[in-house]
């Protein structure tokens, strides 16, 4: 890359990075803070509200997100992503009830479900695919930090400042990253279009609740908004004029094998962390901070494959082998963990966690340059929130599923021993699976040169 191209990345990188760091930090951060929040505002029975409520509304925003940047302009609403979570955040530093901070934080969310998905679109829009995989390694970096730091610093923030805290920190920060961009993110604007899809926007929005709550509520309401949503939205895909979600983009390997993986990724891995901990620490025996290390073990693992593979994408050109060999490895190693979980050797599990990170870490960044890489300028957005969409409702779809499964055994302690494991070793043909469709994933040529490069 030039000088004078590396100069305004140099210059917007940190914008961007910290954008996403406050979309990658809000859910891990929360974490350890929940029981005092709900010890000082009162209803413990409210905490899964205040957390579903932020999801629900940073999952359905991602798609939108994505296809307003292509409309519209992607620094317009990215401010305005950062905009919508500040202002969220703000008003969570005065929640009085359980209620009220249940309906900040999701107005929070709506803010939240673009700081990732606009972080990564101005990076396929400003830097070239073949440059992008050196950057890779400061994407992974971002999650990797907020994941280990996240509980970390909410610990500290409860023990020494309040709950309240949390949020403060995050008004700084958002309006930093917020001015960053403003002075130094210039982008080209796109063409007129047609009207926005507001009835795709609200079929999937419709889908999206209802997949994501049918799981933790067993509720048939739902599975019935999840079918509406979902017929609605294939339909308006035959007569919108610029379909919020195009299913044209799904006749595309180079999307849909992206897609596909990432949704497959998610079930697999969120549905697995999220118990595990709980797991070594009924059944093991180890403290909450040795559980949690695991944990970082699984982390570590991911940002060496995240900056690994990512170096030598931009060396060779070449990135189809990474997520081949990454899905394979973090397949064998979910199958060993199920099998070698109950006989409590801290080593391998330790080992065990590096493999499933590094496999991972060879896939996820990969699927979002891949699907960029395929997609036309126009589809830029809903190619790069496709992915992460995708993952997410994966992630809510693998933790209900385990926590299904869980729940239906007889004392919980028995359920997570003999439970646990049974699930790694059904989510290791998952992965098996998605290895499968990573050897149908078309190696394309990595383009040279940057959207914005060739608009100018």
């Amino acid at each position: 890359m030039s000088d004078s191209a590396a100069r305004p990345v140099t210059a917007v990188l940190p914008g961007l990075l910290l954008a996403m760091f406050l979309g990658a930090i809000d859910l891990t951060i929360m974490a350890p803070a929940l029981p005092a929040i709900a010890q000082d505002l009162g209803g413990f029975n409210r905490i899964p509200v205040v957390v579903t409520g932020y999801l629900l509304a940073a999952t359905v925003m991602m798609p939108i997100y994505g296809k307003l940047g292509d409309r519209f302009g992607r620094k317009p609403v990215m401010l305005a992503a950062i905009g919508l979570f500040v202002s969220g955040a703000a008003f969570c530093v005065f929640a009085s009830s359980m209620s009220q901070l249940a309906i900040f934080r999701a107005l929070q969310g709506l803010g939240g479900g673009g700081l990732s998905i606009g972080a990564q679109a101005i990076i396929g829009e400003i830097i070239s695919p073949r440059e992008r995989g050196r950057y890779l390694g400061y994407v992974g970096a971002v999650y990797v930090v907020a994941a280990v730091g996240g509980p970390l610093l909410g610990g500290f923030l409860i023990d020494h400042v309040g709950w309240r805290g949390i949020f403060v920190i995050y008004l700084p920060l958002g309006i930093l990253a917020a001015v960053i961009l403003a002075l130094t993110l210039r982008l080209p604007q796109p063409s007129a279009g047609p009207p926005v899809d507001y009835l795709g926007a609200l079929s999937l929005a419709t889908a999206v609740v209802g997949i994501v709550l049918i799981g933790p509520t067993q509720n048939v309401i739902f599975a019935a908004l999840a079918v509406i949503g979902v017929v609605v939205w294939a339909v308006d895909n035959r007569v919108a004029a610029d379909p919020i979600l195009p299913l044209r983009l799904f006749r595309d390997r180079g999307f849909a094998i992206p897609v596909s993986v990432s949704f497959l990724v998610g079930f697999a891995l969120f549905g697995v962390i999220t118990y595990l901990p709980t797991f070594l620490q009924v059944t093991s025996g180890l403290g909450a901070t040795q559980a949690g290390l695991v944990l970082t073990a699984l982390m570590a693992g991911v940002l060496i494959g995240t900056v690994g593979s990512g170096r030598l994408i931009t060396r060779s050109g070449h990135y189809k082998a990474y997520p081949v060999v990454g899905t394979l490895i973090a397949a064998i190693a979910m199958a060993l963990l199920g099998m070698l979980l109950t006989q409590h050797q801290p080593l391998a599990l330790v080992g065990l966690m590096i493999m499933v990170g590094l496999g991972i870490g060879l896939v996820m960044q990969v699927m979002v340059l891949a699907a960029q890489n395929a997609a036309a300028y126009r589809d830029l957005g809903v190619a790069t929130s496709s992915i992460t969409f995708f993952r997410q409702i994966g992630a809510s779809l693998g933790v209900a599923a385990v926590g299904a499964v869980v729940v239906s055994g007889d004392a919980a302690a028995d359920a997570l021993a003999t439970r646990i494991p049974l699930v790694l070793l059904l989510m290791a043909p998952l992965l098996g699976l998605a290895f499968l469709l990573t050897l149908a994933l078309p190696a394309l040529p990595l383009r040279q040169t940057a959207y914005v490069t060739e608009a100018a």
